[in-house]
Formats: C-alpha cells, sequence, structure tokens
C-alpha cells in the first residue's frame, strides 16, 4: 500500500438553540406613554450564565438573537439547539468564549440541527468531541468563530473543530480552528457551500470538503497541519461529492505529525501533504500558493490506496479521480521528505537520497473501462503550471512508476462559481 487516506464519515445531529431578547426603551412623554419592560439583562462571567444560556437555547424561537457577553463562560455539559432561525451572536472572537475545558456530559461543545441559523463573533474551547456541530439543516452562516483547543495538538482532543454535515447552503467565512484531532474545518454530505477566508492550523487535516456538492473553497490559510486541504469522496455514504473550486488559498508546510486516534481513518493521511483530492470528480485547483509540504505539495489519489474493499461501498460509488483541473497554482518546494516507507521509497528510487517528489503525485488508479461519447478516455486529470508529475502505479504494485508529462497535457472546461444567493 503506497500510502492511506482519510475516510469514512456521516453522522447524524440533533438539535437545540436559545434566544436573547433585545428589550428596546424609549423615551416618554411627561405623562403619556409608560416604559416598556426590559428583558432581564444576560449575566457575563461565571455567575449565573451558563444556566441561563442553556434555558434560552432550550427556550429558542425563530427570530431570537442571543447574545454572549464578553469574558469566559464554562460549561460542564454539551449545549444543544433544535430551532429554525436563531442567531448567536458573541462580542467577539476571543471577546466571548465558551469553554468546555471542564465538561464533563456530553461530547460536543455545541450541537446545532436548525434552519437559517447564524453563529459569530465567538470562540469555542476545549469541547471532549467535536466543537460546533450542525446537521440536517438549511441556510446556515458561521462568522467570525474560532475553535481550538488550548492544550497543542493532541490525540485527545476532539475530532472535528467546525462541523457541518447533511447540511445545505453553507456559509463559512473568517473563522479558525486549531488542533482539532481529526479536522479543524469539515463539511460532509452537503450541497452548496462556500469556506472563505479563513484559517487552519495544528489539526489532522485542516479543511476537509467530504462527499459534498458544489462547494468553493478560497482566500483561507492551511498551514502546521498534517494535511492541508483535502477533498474527499469516501466509499461508505450515499452521497457522490463533486463540482467543487479550491482557489486563492495558502497552503503552507502542512508537515505536522498525524496525531489522529489510532484505527480512524484519519491516522494514516501521510504528513506533508498539500492538497489532497480523493476519489473525486469535477475538481479545480487554481491560482493557489502551495508550498513546502514535505510529502507533496498536492495528491491525486483512489480510494483503492489506502486499502478500501468494495464490499463497504455505496452502490453509486466511483473510486476513480476524474476529471481533475489542476492549473495556474504558485508551487515550490515540499516532496523532499515524504511520510512513511513506501513513498520514501518511492522517492529515493525515482530521484534519489537528495532528490524530491514533482508538485504532483497520482497514484495511478483509474478505469480503464471508462467511455465518454463512445469512445475509451482516460481518467482526465489535466496539468498547467506544475514541476512534473510521478505516476506511481498503484495497480502494478508500484513497480513502474512514470514521470512522463504527456497524459497531463490537457485541459478541461472552468467550473462554475458556487452562488449561495444571499446577495
Amino acid at each position: 500500500m503506497l500510502y492511506s487516506l482519510a475516510y469514512g464519515r456521516g453522522e447524524f445531529m440533533q438539535r437545540s438553540i436559545s434566544t436573547a431578547i433585545l428589550a428596546a426603551s424609549g423615551l416618554m412623554a411627561v405623562g403619556c406613554q409608560q416604559k416598556a419592560p426590559e428583558a432581564p439583562a444576560m449575566p457575563a462571567g461565571e455567575a449565573g450564565f451558563a444556566a441561563t444560556f442553556q434555558e434560552r437555547l432550550l427556550d429558542a424561537k425563530p427570530g431570537d438573537v442571543i447574545e454572549i457577553p464578553a469574558g469566559r463562560h464554562s460549561f460542564d455539559r454539551s449545549l444543544t439547539l433544535r430551532a429554525d432561525g436563531v442567531t448567536i451572536r458573541g462580542a467577539g472572537m476571543d471577546k466571548s468564549v465558551l469553554s468546555f475545558k471542564g465538561q464533563k456530559a456530553g461530547a460536543e461543545g455545541l450541537l446545532v440541527n436548525g434552519d437559517d441559523f447564524t453563529i459569530e463573533n465567538l470562540t469555542i474551547e476545549d469541547s471532549k468531541g467535536d466543537g460546533l456541530k450542525i446537521s440536517e439543516s438549511e441556510n446556515i452562516t458561521i462568522r467570525g468563530v474560532k475553535v481550538q483547543w488550548t492544550g497543542g495538538p493532541s490525540t485527545r482532543n476532539g475530532a472535528y473543530g467546525i462541523y457541518p454535515v447533511l447540511t445545505k447552503n453553507v456559509l463559512i467565512e473568517d473563522t479558525v480552528s486549531i488542533g482539532a484531532s481529526d479536522a479543524g474545518i469539515y463539511v460532509g454530505q452537503s450541497d452548496g457551500v462556500i469556506v472563505r477566508r479563513s484559517r487552519a492550523e495544528q489539526n489532522v487535516a485542516g479543511i476537509e470538503i467530504e462527499n459534498t456538492i458544489n462547494a468553493d473553497v478560497y482566500e483561507n490559510v492551511a498551514t502546521g497541519n498534517t494535511g492541508g486541504i483535502l477533498v474527499f469522496n469516501m466509499p461508505g455514504l450515499s452521497q457522490q461529492g463533486g463540482n467543487i473550486r479550491v482557489y486563492n488559498n495558502k497552503v503552507i508546510a502542512n508537515n505536522h505529525e498525524n496525531f489522529g486516534a489510532k484505527g480512524t481513518p484519519v491516522a494514516s493521511v501521510p504528513a506533508g501533504s498539500g492538497i489532497v483530492i480523493n476519489s473525486n470528480d469535477d475538481i479545480e485547483i487554481f491560482d493557489n500558493e502551495i508550498r513546502d509540504n514535505a510529502t507533496t505539495n498536492i495528491i491525486v489519489s483512489s480510494v483503492y490506496s489506502t486499502g478500501y474493499k468494495d464490499s463497504s461501498a455505496s452502490p453509486n460509488f466511483d473510486p476513480y479521480p476524474e476529471r481533475i483541473f489542476i492549473h495556474g497554482n504558485t508551487l515550490s518546494g515540499g516532496g523532499d521528505s515524504p511520510d512513511g516507507f513506501d513513498l520514501k521509497a518511492l522517492k529515493v528510487a525515482m530521484y534519489g537520497l537528495r532528490g524530491s517528489f514533482p508538485d504532483v503525485l497520482w497514484d495511478g488508479y483509474y478505469n480503464k473501462d471508462r467511455v465518454v461519447d463512445g469512445r475509451k478516455t482516460g481518467p482526465q486529470i489535466c496539468l498547467r503550471d506544475v514541476s512534473g508529475v510521478i505516476n506511481a502505479d498503484g495497480p502494478g504494485g508500484y513497480k513502474n512508476p512514470s514521470k512522463d508529462m504527456k497524459p497531463y497535457d490537457c485541459e478541461l472546461p472552468r467550473l462554475p462559481a458556487v452562488d449561495l444567493k444571499r446577495g
């Protein structure tokens, strides 16, 4: 096996949320109008806040805005929201902090199941499991949110930082995720997604788009992770992903040793992976700065490189990456110290002890019976502006790898931008 890549998520979630009532008080004309009663202020800091916040989440109704004051607020159990049309708003990232360091009950920090949900301007820290998890919901906005584990990268950290799954119309912007033992920013089995202007560092996977349709990932920074940006289709899930653009990102020095829990798929992601495309179709990677990722800057692969067995796949799963267009990226460094014995041996055999892999590594798996417009057609992996590619010959046991660039001298139509229709 050349290397293994993470696969297989797809959890369902529950709903919950709280509400904040803003009281408006108007100036009164003397002897005329009575002053409207004010809603009780939500207590700041430790005293009383946790219970009040939990109550407001449980009683939340459409249109509620729940304000979280500045301060560090500690919780010993998960928070849950089950309501549509709710906004949770902090006083600012790093100003309003929800800490789960002493969590005794539940795994996640905040679980949400509700449409038209917005969460912004706050930090979630040290949850036992996922930081912010949103499931089976539509029209989601996650803005100015940080999720982190303050003790540094550790297998004991929660799996996912920001985690929408089974969702539609999702906007993630200006967020930060640090220290997740699986993926910092993860979107799975969803449709219509934008991830932009966010930062992922010291996670196993920085940003991961999995079994998701129609996603734009741009103007993000992924650095110091095991793998920078992952675009995956996993075999056991019902929805096949595709139509994903990754552009104008900085994917730099993702060389952290893998600290995923043993036995989990993510534990086999090679340290030093920049952008990884796995068993996905209709992917466009362009105008990124990708450099200094020690295994290689870009990997194109099939789940067959992970030891995947056919019996575990859903009926509509296509294991082969097809119609991949990589162009216009700024690439440098990387490939000099691949992770894992097989990759090290391949690098030395092809490029010598002091050599490096080229910008693109393809495992070589493709559908030999693929037909397009009545003609047998290869995988259509089209490469521009790269230092080279190595076909590792996974199907042949990696015995006959090739450096030939000719099969990749092609172009594909540009993919359309994702429009969330939010104006």
